[in-house]
């Protein structure tokens, strides 16, 4: 406990420090608002771009509330979870790591389930490596960048690996999929494996390759409010919103899939 007590501390004095991850869309709350209250969210980095419209679509619905975000691979966020770092709100990119949480007994409810996705490749603009599906990315001379196993999307790799018989050799595995994207975007390699969604979400930035092998691998995507919350009600009203219809709005328009 003590040790947590430490972490969660110097968290605390960190996210002080420098504004804590991705900080929420728009400033502190008007000088009319009647208290300022700070709402931590740690989301998956398949998130970045939904959340971050959920974020100021619920300070605008919450006078005077701040949604701080903090982006990065989910198992990432898991470990700093369990060892004490200051957060509201946990939304992961798959069950498996969600139930890491629960078990340490950090969730003040059950998780729940908002919405699914599935891997895509993406290749630098025009695909100059001539990527026609999963197999391809096995061709000698592919550079081809893929999650980490700890990571879901990772795990979502390997899923399709096992059951299309194609073993993959990266040039790197990155610890989130938008560090993926990122060796995509910046040509370091030929092809990545991302979400559908980081596809959409990357635009022209990239050509996606779709490949009906993606199938086996269908992550679902679930999210809870934590025992440790610092205002439980604000954290289960964000809860709500991302479940309720306005998040499945914003989640569906984003090319996720409903759980």
């Amino acid at each position: 406990m003590r040790g947590r007590a430490l972490v969660a501390g110097l968290a605390v004095a960190l996210l002080a420090a420098c504004g804590g991850g991705e900080d929420g869309p728009s400033a502190a709350g008007t000088s009319s608002a009647p208290a300022e209250r700070t709402l931590t969210v740690f989301a998956a980095a398949s998130l970045t771009a939904t959340f971050t419209q959920l974020g100021t679509e619920f300070e605008a619905a919450h006078p005077g509330v701040r949604v701080r975000l903090n982006f990065a691979g989910s198992s990432d966020l898991a470990t700093q979870i369990g060892e004490g770092a200051p957060a509201d709100v946990f939304a992961s990119a798959n069950e498996s790591t969600m139930a890491k949480v629960t078990g340490q007994s950090l969730t003040a409810g059950e998780p729940v389930d908002f919405a699914t996705n599935v891997l895509e490749i993406a290749t630098p603009p025009g695909n100059p490596a001539g990527i026609t599906g999963f197999a391809d990315l096995a061709r000698p001379g592919v550079k081809v960048v893929v999650c980490a196993p700890q990571v879901p999307c990772g795990a979502a790799t390997e899923t399709v690996e096992e059951a299309s018989g194609v073993t993959l050799s990266p040039v790197s595995e990155e610890p989130s999929v938008t560090d993926v994207l990122g060796k995509v975007t910046s040509g370091e390699a030929d092809a990545g494996l991302v979400y559908v969604t980081d596809v959409r979400d990357a635009g022209d930035a990239v050509t996606g390759v779709e490949f009906p092998e993606s199938s086996a691998a269908v992550n679902t995507y679930p999210v809870a409010a934590l025992e440790d919350a610092t205002d439980a009600g604000l954290a289960e009203e964000f809860v709500d919103f991302v479940t309720g219809p306005d998040g499945r709005e914003v989640l569906q328009d984003a090319g996720f899939g409903t759980p």
